[in-house]
């Protein structure tokens, strides 16, 4: 009976564990960015040539995210999430220990690879590990880091940078991967297949060189000055090597990544409307900075504690999304957050130097809220409807699928802005961005979020019933 109390209490903490080392994960990339300009000085080069680190860790988050469930259910999960940490934690003291832009790059790329494994397969324990019930709260706890680390990160990357050392971002990470490590070994069971399948190297080499292609097109049409034709060319071969993928991964008895999960109307929902979605929302995050940095002239750090409202409606909601989805279910509540984010995504590119800071503190915040929920909503959603021989599969898909839509978002954030410049500079005008620019940008975003609305309608009224606690016990 101890035993089995003991093994009970451990379960409802877990979510809080993996969430911990998602927090770690995702900080260290949205903190980065701001430490950059320190960085190349220390490094004795620019600071765009620092994106070369950037763009190795995404590459190699690319490359071995599709293979993350395999070598869960080959190795035990257990073993593969402690191992991920072990190897991001490494890396991390190694990225902070480095004198030249070639080792660091060197220790992003072993960040991206323990990052790679890490996320998905936290994800993959948690939701084997849950009861259907409680599955709603489970992921709204795994799912914050995701939707905080990005607002949170500049203003703490301002703060460590101006304060300490930009090495301090990453030498932070050691005491969290340590505790995190004996928390993983205490808490997990080491979980695997009872038949590991046989490794599908043919789709793991057409899957990773699909997300490579498609997430360095898509970082390179983000960056000022970079050929849009070449980054389009990118994108394109990635999309066709990803129709090969499909097509292989049809003719194969155990394909790495398994497109017939998507056969299931709610997860096909969150994979596809709800990279949509995701795209749209998830633009605000690389937008909302430099409107308040480049439109209304503040300082980075400013321009932080700005973006800590929105960090305040992603954290306050987190409080009320299980009690909202098992009231109003699953579709009415994507239906009408997609719309309030569409609207409050527009509102962002109304606001103005003279905007009275309540009103500007107002629709940060209520964009928080729509961000934080529709993430919920979509991460629960997924796995609803699932069944259990094929949980391995449609996790390492949402994730393959989760990764791109944040590149993409910021893609589309960027294209957005340089398309509204274009269209306004004379030919021999210097690049520059305006509110009026910013105002299309935020449109844009918003028109998306609100095209997705469409795949939403069509959901089931009931669909995701069982995770409701109250309908599972009826």
């Amino acid at each position: 009976m101890d035993q089995t109390q003991t093994q009970s209490s451990s379960m409802r903490f877990l979510p809080y564990l993996v969430a911990a080392t998602f927090f770690m994960e995702y900080l260290d990339t949205t903190v980065l960015a701001t430490a950059l300009p320190q960085m190349a000085q220390s490094f004795g080069v620019g600071p765009n040539d620092l994106s070369l680190g950037m763009t190795a860790y995404m590459l190699a988050l690319a490359v071995f995210i599709p293979i993350s469930g395999w070598i869960a259910d080959r190795f035990g999960s257990r073993t593969v999430f402690g191992g991920a940490i072990v190897v991001f934690t490494v890396a991390s003291v190694l990225c902070g220990a480095s004198n030249g832009l070639f080792a660091f790059t060197a220790a992003r790329v072993l960040q991206g690879i323990g990052g790679a494994m890490m996320v998905p397969v936290g994800r993959l324990i948690v939701v084997r590990n849950t009861d259907k019930r409680q599955l709603i709260k489970a992921i709204s706890t795994i799912t914050w880091p995701a939707i905080v680390a990005p607002v949170v990160g500049p203003p703490i990357g301002g703060f460590i940078t101006t304060y300490a050392s930009w090495r301090w971002i990453f030498l932070l990470n050691v005491p969290f991967g340590i505790a995190a490590l004996i928390a993983t070994f205490m808490m997990i069971r080491n979980e695997r297949a009872s038949e590991p399948k046989p490794l599908d190297i043919v789709g793991f080499v057409l899957s990773g060189t699909t997300l490579t292609f498609v997430l360095y097109g898509t970082e390179l049409a983000s960056q000022q000055g970079a050929s849009l034709a070449t980054a389009g060319a990118f994108v394109a071969a990635g999309l066709v090597l990803g129709v090969l993928a499909v097509r292989h991964a049809a003719g194969r008895e155990h394909p790495l990544l398994d497109f017939t999960t998507l056969r299931v109307p709610t997860f096909s929902v969150t994979v596809i409307t709800g990279s949509v979605t995701r795209i749209g929302i998830g633009a605000v995050p690389y937008l909302m900075p430099l409107l308040f940095q480049v439109g209304f002239g503040l300082s980075a750090f400013r321009s932080g504690l700005l973006l800590l409202a929105s960090a305040l409606g992603n954290l306050g909601m987190k409080a009320l999304t299980t009690r909202v989805l098992q009231h109003y279910g699953f579709r009415a509540t994507a239906i009408v957050d997609v719309a309030f984010a569409s609207v409050f995504i527009v509102a962002c590119g109304l606001l103005t130097p003279e905007t009275p800071l309540a009103i500007v503190l107002f629709v940060v915040f209520i964009y928080g809220v729509t961000r934080s929920m529709q993430f919920s909503t979509l991460a629960t959603l997924a796995y609803a409807d699932i069944p259990q021989n094929q949980m391995s599969s449609a996790n390492t898909l949402w994730n393959a699928a989760q990764q791109m839509s944040i590149g993409l978002g910021i893609a589309f954030g960027s294209l957005s802005l340089r398309i509204a410049a274009s269209l306004r500079a004379q030919a021999s005008d210097v690049p520059h961005f305006t509110l009026g620019d910013f105002r299309w940008a935020f449109l844009f975003a918003g028109v998306l979020t609100l095209v997705s609305l469409i795949g939403y309608v069509r959901l089931a009224p009931d669909a995701g019933r069982h995770l409701s606690s109250r309908r599972a016990a009826g």
